[in-house]
């Protein structure tokens, strides 16, 4: 009996696990069950009520289906008992937590809050037939949903996408591409990374040279960046959003539910801002926008108006960024220039710091003082631990695993990052399946079963 009882279990567990396969990321329960409902030109959402934020939950769902059927569900308030997908509020749930109850007449989305619903419509969306995915209109499609119920809530209120547009620019449509697929995946926020050495990509009203001069390079490397002889591309390569692209992206997350968090290097990784406003360097210049990847020794100057540079660019930052976040990066910082700079040494006195990292450190406190006064708080790469920072800080564990344990411990928010896992930009099959860093292969597997 007791064997007999295993095995029946174990068929259990290979059906659930059957129907699971469906959905990405894995519910944490997903029970199989015979039937099918099916959606036709008669289904109906039933919502709650009627607000924004309730029809934005259901919005993406709808308007894929209506164009790849021609036609999308009605939206309600009236109540029915079939060839309905009825939505309820539970307020004793976790706001992006839901549960799925799928039978032949009704689905029942119960979730904490407009988030848990918009998500339950994701696993629908991976629920039907491929077609739903069609930019035109399909026939012969019987949308059947499989029956089933499902309880999901995140592991991590925190799931995201960093894109680096500096090094690669990628056009706004795209981008809107790339949060659809967030979206899907249950992802809530987007970090975007805006500055960088090969390019500034977000327009400055009050710094117009930052995107004239500074979103675009004479040259871009060819090949790996080890390679010697050097190769290049001579063409001019580049782009930015304009403030108006910006606000557009900005809404277009929203209605998806995911936040943009923007992030404006500093005080390294800033050759594209010294290359329009060189006055902001230690040394004067001249510089040009970066076409090599890489670290480089020219980083901004602790000197007065280099605060009230950035502090401008922020003020504008902030007014197109509605996100409690700003990143401000912080990694890969060499303090040579300020070792041999009068205004950095200066400072060092004035401020009674007895190291460059205890400058970096005073850098990143003071414009961190100046965001939290206008309700933000920041995002650093793990190097902006070295001197000390504020607890008020979140750090971003980008160079292995332990140095965010141990920001953890210490009593930061921490956000895991670790390259051996989450870096994309390394080959995904095999040593020559494409440019990516060397020696490291980063398999969908591996970033897949990830899990700290």
């Amino acid at each position: 009996m007791k064997k007999l009882f295993f095995i029946s279990l174990l068929l259990l567990s290979f059906q659930a696990i059957a129907k699971t396969t469906y959905i990405i990321p894995l519910p944490q329960k997903c029970v199989g069950k015979k039937g099918y409902f099916t959606v036709n030109e008669k289904t109906m959402i039933i919502l709650p009520e009627i607000t924004d934020s309730l029809l934005n939950a259901v919005a993406v769902w709808r308007d894929l289906f209506k164009t790849a059927t021609g036609y999308a569900p009605e939206i309600t308030t009236e109540k029915r008992n079939s060839n309905v997908i009825l939505c309820i509020l539970n307020p004793s749930l976790m706001e992006e937590s839901y549960q799925l109850n799928i039978s032949p007449k009704i689905i029942q989305v119960e979730a904490g809050a407009e988030k848990g619903i918009f998500y339950a419509f994701q696993t629908l969306r991976q629920l039907l037939p491929p077609a739903i995915e069609s930019s035109t209109r399909v026939e012969g499609i019987k949308w059947n949903i499989p029956c089933m119920t499902v309880e999901d809530s995140p592991s991590f209120s925190y799931r995201g996408m960093m894109l680096d547009v500096s090094r690669h620019f990628v056009n706004k449509e795209d981008i809107k591409r790339y949060i659809d697929l967030l979206a899907f995946h249950k992802m809530n926020t987007f970090h975007w990374h805006l500055t960088d050495d090969q390019g500034w990509r977000i327009e400055i009203k009050k710094y117009p040279l930052l995107t004239k001069t500074g979103g675009y390079r004479n040259k871009t490397i060819k090949g790996f960046m080890w390679d010697n002889p050097t190769e290049w591309d001579t063409k001019c390569y580049g782009g930015f959003y304009t403030q108006e692209d910006i606000k557009e992206v900005v809404e277009y997350a929203k209605k998806r539910f995911v936040e943009i968090i923007p992030e404006i290097e500093m005080p390294g990784h800033c050759m594209a801002a010294l290359a329009a406003y060189p006055e902001y360097s230690c040394s004067g210049g001249p510089f040009e926008v970066e076409g090599r990847w890489g670290v480089f020794n020219d980083i901004f100057c602790t000197k007065e108006n280099t605060f009230l540079f950035l502090q401008e660019i922020l003020d504008e930052v902030i007014s197109l960024f509605p996100s409690k976040y700003i990143h401000l990066g912080g990694d890969e910082a060499p303090r040579i220039r300020w070792k041999n700079c009068v205004h950095c040494q200066k400072r060092m006195r004035q401020e009674k710091l007895n190291t460059e990292a205890k400058l970096q450190t005073y850098f990143m406190n003071r414009i961190e003082n100046y965001l939290n006064g206008k309700g933000k708080k920041i995002i650093g790469w793990d190097e902006i631990l070295e001197g000390g920072i504020s607890q008020r800080a979140t750090i971003m564990s980008w160079r292995g695993e332990n140095r965010g344990i141990k920001a953890a411990q210490a009593g930061y928010d921490v956000i895991m990052t670790p390259n051996a896992y989450m870096y994309l930009n390394s080959h995904q099959l095999g040593a020559e399946d494409s440019i990516g860093i060397k020696r490291r292969l980063i398999s969908l597997k591996k970033v897949y079963n990830y899990n700290l």
